[in-house]
């Protein structure tokens, strides 16, 4: 007779924080400024003008947009603010920066309005191993906002965790 396998993971009283959770779908693309300047350095303010008029702004339409510059170019910030006028009225976000300053900037507006006091005094496994596009900075992010109330934190799977932090009696909350 075998003895019946229990499953410890299923029976504890970790609680899960999984970034994927908080991804917001939808299209990501980004605008790369040096495209848009005379020989890929100079911007002209009539030049620019005139493309920003011209350009098919309905295409970014419901689409995350990150705007930058990927050569060393010296850009107004008018530029970038044209721009992101000319985008405003199709893109669900605008930013600044790269794709991963994007999905920063998507975790951190979920994050910062979530409602964290389910996780308050327990042991807290925030899961690695994602599907989706998790920046590093989310990560970091997470651990800012749960520590304070937490257990303990660790990061992985529940099976081969790393221990980050664990409250000492003298750091309750």
């Amino acid at each position: 007779m075998a003895e019946e396998i229990i499953n410890r993971v299923t029976n504890s009283i970790l609680e899960v924080f999984d970034l994927e959770d908080y991804y917001q779908e939808g299209a990501r693309t980004t605008i790369d400024l040096k495209d848009w300047l005379e020989h890929e350095f100079i911007l002209r303010e009539k030049g620019f003008r005139a493309q920003v008029k011209t350009h098919n702004w309905e295409q970014y339409k419901n689409q995350y947009v990150a705007i930058y510059c990927s050569n060393d170019a010296i850009i107004a910030d008018w530029a970038f603010m044209l721009i992101t006028s000319a985008l405003q009225p199709f893109a669900k976000k605008v930013v600044f920066g790269t794709l991963i300053d994007l999905e920063t900037n998507l975790y951190q507006s979920k994050l910062n309005n979530l409602d964290i006091t389910a996780y308050k005094d327990k042991p807290i496994i925030i899961k690695g191993c994602a599907k989706k596009p998790v920046p590093t900075s989310a990560y970091i992010m997470a651990t800012n906002l749960l520590q304070p109330i937490a257990k303990s934190i660790m990061f992985g799977e529940a099976c081969s965790a790393v221990p980050l932090y664990k409250r000492i009696s003298s750091d309750k909350k």
